[in-house]
């Protein structure tokens, strides 16, 4: 009975076996088409393509072997996949967290990409459009040759990517985009309640990442404040009063801004005063690195300060002492960056420049 259902079953076996370009139905061997995986991370969502890389061979493909109109598996073999691993929307269309059987229709200009329900099966031997989560029409145009099918993300930016499919001497894009503020916030209030909840770095980094983006500064507000009641420190305060000033509390800012620099050390002032100067705020930054010397009179960061302000003035020799005391009293971590300002000042080139 056995040899029977085993003789019974052997024709679609063969048949199958056709299709997979007579390759092993039973043993795992290097496949015509190879695998191939690719994925972006935009924000903290995980985009991923898995397919096969069909070759040209020499053949045309698109209204040849692939003809216009038809569904199309976007890939070989198996289905082609793509993962999302939080929400996304595509072309402007919403589409749920999860794993999608990719498809396509090939037109000579108008694409239409599939994300179906069903992402386990052979190609889109079984496609049923009843299982379509979204269709996106798109446009395909003119590329490089490309010998294998290949997937990329084009044009990353912090909320979007673009996938395009390439392959012979067409490229057909698809924009996928995320809602990174409310996926971050979300998953900030759950890293917030395991361990990291116990360290003010950690509350501050999250109102550091709200307030640079200009997020949600209550949320902000009350994670720096956290953060300060663990530990109050030079970079909390900073970021508390960076949080006021954009909530538009300048008076409550300028406060947390003194006492932040009360606490700061030779680096953390010198890096402030460097903050300034990127702000264009170059009287303010040279007040900040005197008060650093002043405060500080045996620290290189004090002294590479000077060595800018004098800079700044066309004093070069007095830059050129400065920046040689720095070098002098340099951790070994800095004394190539101080090095370097020494070779320029005695070529009296302005070192903030």
């Amino acid at each position: 009975m056995l040899k029977l259902r085993f003789l019974a079953v052997l024709p679609c076996v063969l048949l199958l076996a056709g299709i997979c370009n007579a390759q092993s139905t039973f043993l795992d061997l290097p496949l015509q088409s190879q695998h191939a995986v690719v994925t972006q991370r935009v924000g903290l969502t995980d985009i991923t393509i898995n397919y096969h890389r069909p070759l040209v061979n020499g053949r045309k493909i698109f209204g040849g072997l692939e003809p216009y109109g038809k569904v199309w598996r976007a890939g070989a073999n198996v289905n082609t996949t793509i993962t999302f691993s939080d929400p996304v929307a595509v072309e402007g269309k919403p589409l749920a967290r999860g794993t999608y059987g990719l498809h396509m229709i090939p037109g000579e200009d108008q694409w239409t990409v599939i994300f179906s329900n069903a992402s386990t099966s052979w190609g889109s031997f079984s496609y049923d459009p009843a299982e379509d989560a979204l269709r996106v029409t798109v446009k395909a145009a003119p590329a490089e040759f490309h010998e294998a099918l290949t997937y990329d993300f084009d044009n990353p930016k912090d909320d979007s990517a673009v996938a395009t499919l390439r392959w012979d001497k067409i490229a057909v894009p698809f924009k996928i985009s995320v809602n990174v503020n409310e996926i971050v916030e979300a998953d900030l209030r759950k890293q917030l309640r395991g361990l990291v909840q116990f360290n003010w770095v950690t509350w501050n980094d999250a109102a550091d990442f709200l307030m640079t983006r200009k997020e949600d500064l209550d949320e902000a507000l009350k994670y720096v404040d956290k953060s300060i009641s663990m530990s109050e420190e030079h970079t909390n305060l900073m970021t508390k009063s960076q949080v006021l000033d954009a909530m538009g509390r300048k008076d409550e800012a300028k406060k947390y801004l003194d006492k932040s620099l009360e606490k700061a050390n030779a680096a953390e002032l010198y890096q402030y005063a460097r903050q300034l100067q990127g702000e264009k705020k170059n009287e303010e930054a040279y007040a900040i690195f005197r008060e650093c010397l002043k405060r500080y009179p045996n620290s290189s960061s004090s002294h590479t300060g000077m060595a800018r302000v004098y800079s700044a003035q066309g004093d070069f020799d007095n830059a050129l002492k400065e920046a040689k005391l720095a070098l002098a009293m340099s951790p070994e971590n800095l004394k190539k960056f101080n090095e370097a300002f020494v070779k320029r000042l005695e070529a009296k080139e302005d070192i903030n420049k």
